[in-house]
């Protein structure tokens, strides 16, 4: 058996009473800190280096990175690839599951495999519809809806059962998600929603885009009367809009994302729209931080993902904590030091486990 390494960044945390995981994202959500995650932009390549450099501008600034699954309805590198690349080297991602491309006996593989490579976090999706896409021919699966995924990840977890009843010998200890919408209609029933997630499963929510406050205050008031964010984490998705002209494409063509006019207003008459879109994302945060029953944010910047720490940084929601960042692993080196050494005694094969714990009685 391998000899593991006392800091192993792919390692889950220690585990501590009350978690289901052993990730970071739960640990800053019990601790009451605000939570700032973001959505890593998946490559249309088979390059890690790609993965490795879009996730590396989050570093120092975010609590878990969303992996996406097949969004849009638009094929790109699987969530389940990107995950296994970003706890390769230490984040913390947030792995997507969308019940469009995965009937149940793939979904209930594909989270024992997540489990396994340190993913502590999972967010479940229905998906949109193939029609959606730009391979709208695809045959959709919808074996599971969001639901009906909650519950049979929370089965596997609480109870290390698959769906057939059989037996899980190590069931995945992870942190459970799903997708809310307080913007689109209708209003009064989204809360209701939410609940019935909780009841499925749900630990923690991100929202769709806000850029509605007086929308989201109303939304919160219900969650709040009916006790939803004593029961829940939430977290309000931001973003920042590059211009009027993106704003009003956004607004027509891509469903559930609710714009004001006074937002697109604003754009038009500033003199620079690109950086008037990342002071509104900034004050969007600002007054989310603040807001009675929001636990986090969950800040989108679709190809803008450098201005993901520049709106963290210039929002001050962090008020002075500073989320993981990756850093270099003396336990990693110790291990390099002595296969070099091995390779320069020996003609033999190197045993990997020899190395490691050679390393370990040298440090």
């Amino acid at each position: 058996m391998m000899t593991p390494t006392p800091h192993d960044l792919s390692s889950p945390l220690p585990p501590l009473p009350g978690h289901t995981s052993r990730g970071r994202l739960e640990r800053v959500l019990r601790a009451g800190e605000f939570a700032v995650t973001a959505e890593l932009n998946p490559p249309d390549s088979a390059d890690p280096n790609e993965v490795f450099d879009r996730g590396a501008v989050f570093d120092g600034w975010v609590d878990g990175i969303n992996a996406t699954d097949g969004s849009g309805a638009n094929c790109h590198m699987s969530s389940v690839g990107i995950c296994a690349l970003l706890t390769r080297v230490g984040y913390s991602p947030i792995m997507q599951i969308s019940c469009r491309d995965h009937n149940r006996i793939a979904i209930q593989g594909n989270v024992l495999g997540a489990a396994a490579m340190g993913v502590n976090n999972i967010l479940c999706l229905t998906g949109d519809g193939v029609q959606a896409g730009d391979q709208p021919g695809a045959k959709p699966v919808f074996d599971l809806d969001c639901m009906s995924l909650l519950r049979t990840i929370r089965l596997m977890r609480d109870e290390g059962r698959f769906l057939s009843g059989r037996k899980i010998t190590s069931p995945p200890q992870v942190f459970l998600g799903a997708a809310i919408n307080p913007f689109a209609p209708p209003y009064d029933f989204r809360p209701l929603r939410l609940a019935k997630k909780i009841e499925a499963g749900a630990q923690f929510v991100q929202s769709q885009y806000c850029f509605d406050i007086p929308m989201l205050e109303r939304y919160m008031d219900q969650v709040r009367d009916m006790g939803l964010d004593e029961q829940c984490y939430i977290l309000v998705g931001v973003g920042p809009l590059a211009s009027a002209r993106a704003a009003k494409w956004i607004r027509s063509n891509v469903p559930g994302i609710h714009i004001p006019d006074s937002i697109i207003d604003r754009l038009e008459g500033a003199e620079n729209q690109k950086l008037e879109g990342k002071k509104i994302c900034i004050e969007m945060l600002q007054h989310v931080r603040e807001m009675k029953g929001v636990s986090g944010a969950h800040v989108m910047a679709y190809r803008q993902e450098e201005l993901v720490a520049e709106i963290v940084h210039e929002s001050g929601i962090l008020k002075g904590r500073r989320p993981w960042t990756r850093e270099n692993n003396p336990d990693y080196e110790a291990v390099a030091e002595a296969i070099e050494t091995v390779k320069d005694q020996s003609e033999h094969p190197i045993d990997p486990e020899e190395a490691v714990a050679a390393a370990f009685e040298e440090h």
